[in-house]
């Protein structure tokens, strides 16, 4: 199977529904990650159709978790993931991406615009830097441990909003730590086509009384 087989045959077992318009620019997304990873070491996958794997498929499993938002917020979005894939998918949903590493934000600003990602904002540095947001649903790729991953962006959600955590193994220590105010709605364990390891999400919110 070609790419492009191989990332058809991936949305059909997940049961997505992604344009054959969209699946051309998940791959050209494919193509800019590949291109610029040679001077930028955006991702340690040097393999095109392990990225199709690992980086489409992985992200295309937030689609169903983001069904009703229409503000997004990809916390260390690095290359991209899942933030990109996301915005070919959803192009009503406002996304903005965040990262601390400026090559990784001067990849995602190309990024959007030769992909024409109108719904996408990049921004570049800290959580700090996002001050002017409230978003439907904050998600990361393993990005940080998740009482890190609430704590650093409890400000950035809306009092309704909830967090979308990408993990691998079902992180039971994590879940722990985790601060008395916030409640873990589910734990959904992930099957990603090609991928031969653990994947779940972790959806999270502020207790009512808590939420700021």
């Amino acid at each position: 199977m070609n790419h492009a087989q191989t990332l058809q045959a991936g949305i059909a077992e997940m049961g997505l529904a992604i344009s054959s318009s969209e699946q051309e620019k998940l791959l050209a997304y494919i193509g800019l990650l590949k291109k610029w990873n040679k001077t930028y070491n955006l991702t340690a996958l040097r393999d095109e159709s392990q990225m199709v794997s690992h980086h489409l498929l992985d992200s295309l499993t937030l689609l169903p978790y983001v069904a009703g938002a229409q503000t997004m917020l990809d916390v260390g979005s690095g290359g991209g993931q899942p933030g990109i894939p996301t915005a070919i998918c959803r192009p009503d949903l406002q996304i903005t991406l965040l990262d601390a590493n400026t090559k990784k934000t001067s990849f995602l600003q190309q990024a959007a615009i030769e992909l024409e990602l109108k719904n996408v904002r990049v921004v570049s540095g800290r959580v700090e830097a996002v001050s002017d947001m409230q978003a439907d649903v904050i998600t990361s790729r393993a990005f940080a441990e998740l009482a890190d991953f609430v704590g650093w962006t409890a400000q950035l959600l809306k009092p309704d909003g909830y967090w979308a955590a990408m993990k691998g193994v079902y992180p039971h220590e994590e879940i722990a730590r985790l601060p008395q105010n916030i409640t873990v709605e589910k734990v959904d364990t992930l099957h990603v086509p090609q991928l031969n390891a653990e994947r779940h999400m972790v959806i999270l919110r502020q207790t009512a009384a808590q939420a700021v």
